[in-house]
């Protein structure tokens, strides 16, 4: 019989949209906030590399809800921002009437999944009563000091016409659209990100996350400890602090680089000759740089020296392009021993100094040549200063320091790669920022009993390309009045970034209808934090580092009670599939030509057959490659699973004992099942149900209903309709009215054991007997295995390990 998939898994679907099983059960064993990365709606809907992440919190959460946890699996929408904003554009219709039809469209998909989502928690971060909370919090961060505006530069982008986060420029290009990057000068809000450096890394220590996800976000905040170097400038009262965070071999320092958008150097050029050139190069330094990958190894001379305190003498002070104003102290010690600098000085002919070498002879004489940059100080030897001459510069390092601090060259600092987060967009689609800018009073807060500042319905939003977001051209929104002085005043008008809404969505899920408050701390106590995060490594560095600030940033306001957003996290590996476009196997999307359109494979196969393709494709951490081919298999084995259960002549009438064989494997199922799934290792899981079925097929197996019950159960988290299916028809028994079963250890001891068989030390068969087999009847049983090796020859010895291996020693 074959299995009808389109009309049992309507018929559940109906079911479940209108009694939502997840009630059905009463917990027993505490919560458990299992959470999947909510959606962006795009207008190209899910394909199954979304559906992936999807399928894997729903069986961590079916999982959870069998045991007799209280389940929170919520699903809503984060649906701001520049994506749902460009997509709206592209279609020429309202982002409000885009995201609402894209929303209807994923909602559908995603019901198709049967996943065991608390619909009734559904959020959506355009929701005025969503971001009204979302402003809130922004104006908890502003009153602790932790949102400023400047007019400092920022990278922007050409093609989306909007200032981005230092975390959206990849290898100097937006991250979104992938256009090249601009430095530009415009308002903008910032978010002082950098005062959480080191409570970020702190707190990565206790978390249960991959350790790839870790580093990355060590490497993002990137801790440097080093030292901060006194260089007075001759001629001058200036006195420039460069840092080092490598400065073992700082006696080799022989010229300093300053960033050619650094606020002193309008102050060190006073008086050069030449000065309106030398901005008008750093200009043109700081447009480029935006533009290149890795150092950029091009400046020009300051007509400036430091004097160096070491006794170096006068050391020249260049501009380069290397170096960054916001990293540091935005000026640097260079010397031969850093590749760059070596390759800098060569360039511009700047005398160079050696004073570390190699710890053998042999190639000295190239290093001090300046054939090539030495600069391994794991192994260097210093020749400088006499103090440490012969010494190895790495474990020489903190006397070096003490040196340093002793003689008054430099002071002891830690410096972070982390930037401060650039918050505002200079678009429509975003929340807008709750502030009023009076002539009187300044920057005003909204008061929060105005909350939400709801954003204005307007027919032209596209963005204006000026620094100004499209809101500043709507008087009704700009025009208003102070709050403390109650004059003409103004409006922010720049609004806040697609992340904003999800660094706090997880806090309201448990309540999104609570219209006193953000969240309850009754509920913020019972279920935060969130047990089990699921999504795509994408997120590593934005999303995850962005949530795990406000959180603690909200926990230092004693506004919760915890600092870590997320105990465990999960990152499903990507689906991958041939391109049309290119002909390599790459990540899914339109533009390569190479989605697979989940609706398609339901129309087909049905959802439960998608769900176990899916997860049997290979470990759910790993990327792996979709094959057309593949599914087939998962779909001739649903059918066959199904046909299984559907055969009255396969269970028994009566609940009565099952002969032992039948039981073993029923319990060796369970067990095998549990523990992989345990291990986050659902396809090997799928593997342990074809196993059963192999064997129940093979063996001709009966089942009791206590059998039936256990395995379906355990399916379901799998294939959540066949199973609701099969314990309908077989038991009359509702999925919600199961447990998840355990296995009995008294029927995991095998009464049997595998014997290799060997001749002369070389494998040649194997057997299976009875654990309490007598050794005479096992070797006997063992010679005929064997026969054709022993024929005509004779055994001389015979060794044996009881339970394991006999070996024939033949001549």
């Amino acid at each position: 019989m074959s299995y009808n998939f389109k009309e049992i898994e309507k018929k559940w679907q109906v079911r479940w949209d209108k009694h939502l099983e997840i009630y059905q059960k009463k917990s027993t064993k505490g919560k458990f906030y299992c959470l999947p990365m909510f959606p962006y709606p795009s207008g190209a809907g899910l394909h199954v590399g979304h559906w992936r992440s999807y399928v894997l919190s729903d069986i961590y959460a079916r999982s959870k809800w069998l045991q007799g946890y209280d389940v929170l699996h919520p699903m809503g929408w984060d649906a701001f921002g520049l994506p749902a904003e460009n997509d709206a554009i592209k279609k020429g219709i309202h982002p409000a009437e885009s995201t609402a039809k894209n929303i209807a469209h994923f909602k559908k998909q995603l019901k198709e999944l049967g996943a065991l989502y608390n619909w009734d928690k559904e959020l959506n971060t355009t929701d005025p009563e969503y971001y009204k909370w979302t402003q809130w919090i922004f104006l908890k961060l502003y009153k602790a000091g932790l949102a400023y505006e400047t007019n400092a530069p920022i990278n922007w982008c050409p093609s989306c016409l909007t200032g981005l986060a230092n975390e959206e420029v990849i290898d100097g290009k937006c991250e979104r659209c992938g256009s090249q990057t601009e430095q530009k000068k415009i308002r903008q809000w910032i978010l002082k990100i950098t005062a959480y450096a080191e409570k970020l890394l702190d707190g990565l220590k206790s978390l249960q996350w991959p350790e790839k996800v870790k580093l990355m976000q060590e490497n993002w905040i990137g801790k440097s400890e080093g030292l901060v170097f006194y260089n007075p400038v001759k001629n001058s009262d200036l006195i420039l602090e460069t840092f080092s965070a490598h400065f073992e071999a700082f006696t080799a320092d022989t010229f300093i680089a300053i960033a050619p958008d650094h606020p002193l150097l309008e102050k060190l050029l006073h008086g050069v000759k030449n000065k309106e050139e030398i901005l008008k190069f750093c200009s043109y330094l700081v447009e480029k740089r935006s533009k290149t990958e890795g150092p950029l190894i091009e400046g020009i001379f300051t007509g400036t020296y430091t004097i160096d305190l070491y006794g170096n003498g006068e050391m020249p002070i260049w501009v380069a392009g290397f170096a960054i104003a916001q990293y540091g102290t935005g000026i640097i010690r260079c010397s031969a021993h850093d590749q760059r600098d070596f390759d800098f000085a060569k360039k511009y002919g700047i005398k160079l100094k050696i004073t570390l070498v190699p710890p053998i002879a042999e190639g000295r004489k190239k290093v001090e040549n300046f054939e090539f940059c030495y600069s391994n100080m794991e192994e260097g030897i210093l020749t400088e200063p006499v103090e440490f001459s012969g010494k190895n510069a790495r474990t020489s390092r903190q006397a070096i320091i003490e040196y340093c601090v002793m003689k008054k060259l430099a002071r002891k600092h830690i410096s972070y790669k982390l930037r401060d987060w650039i918050f505002s967009r200079q678009r429509y689609w975003g929340e807008p920022i709750p502030l009023i800018h009076c002539p009187n009073c300044g920057e005003v807060p909204v008061p929060e009993s105005e909350l939400p500042v709801k954003l204005p319905e307007v027919k032209n939003y596209q963005p204006s390309g000026t620094g100004e977001s499209p809101l500043a051209t709507i008087p009704e929104f700009v025009n208003t009045s102070c709050p403390n002085c109650g004059i003409a005043a103004k409006r922010e008008t720049n609004t806040m970034p697609q992340w904003a809404g999800s660094c706090w969505y997880f806090l309201r899920y448990p309540n999104p209808q609570n219209e006193k408050e953000a969240w309850s701390s009754e509920d913020i106590n019972y279920w935060l934090p969130v047990d089990l995060y699921v999504g795509g490594i994408e997120h590593a560095i934005l999303h995850l580092l962005y949530a795990r600030f406000w959180v603690k940033a909200l926990f230092d306001q004693k506004l919760l009670p915890f600092d870590e957003p997320f105990l465990k996290l999960f990152n499903q590996g990507m689906v991958l599939k041939l391109s049309a476009t290119s002909g390599f196997v790459e990540k899914m999307s339109k533009s390569r030509g190479n989605v697979v359109n989940p609706e398609e494979i339901i129309e087909k196969y049905g959802s439960d057959v998608l769900r176990m393709y899916i997860l049997f494709m290979g470990p759910p951490e790993l990327d792996c490659q979709w094959q057309d081919s593949g599914i087939e298999g998962i779909h001739r084995f649903v059918n066959r699973f199904y046909n299984y259960f559907i055969n009255s002549g396969n269970y028994l009438t009566q609940n009565n004992n099952e002969e032992q064989l039948t039981t073993q494997t029923v319990h060796h199922f369970i067990d095998q099942f549990c523990v992989r799934m345990e291990h986050f290792k659902p396809n090997t899981a799928i593997s342990a149900c074809m196993e059963f079925l192999n064997a129940a097929e093979d063996k001709k197996m009966k089942l009791s209903n206590w059998s039936i019950e256990a395995i379906l159960s355990l399916f379901s988290i799998l294939a959540p309709h066949i199973a609701s299916e099969l314990l309908e028809k077989v038991l009359n028994k509702k999925l919600a009215d199961c447990n998840y079963p355990l296995a009995n250890p008294a029927f995991l001891v095998k009464d049997t054991v595998t014997i290799v068989v060997q001749v002369n030390g070389k494998l040649r068969d194997s057997f299976e007997v009875s654990i309490n087999e007598a050794i005479e009847n096992v070797t006997e049983l063992a010679k005929i295995k064997v026969e054709n090796w022993l024929r005509g020859k004779e055994i001389i010895k015979t060794i044996s390990v009881p339970q394991k291996l006999i070996n024939f020693v033949v001549q």
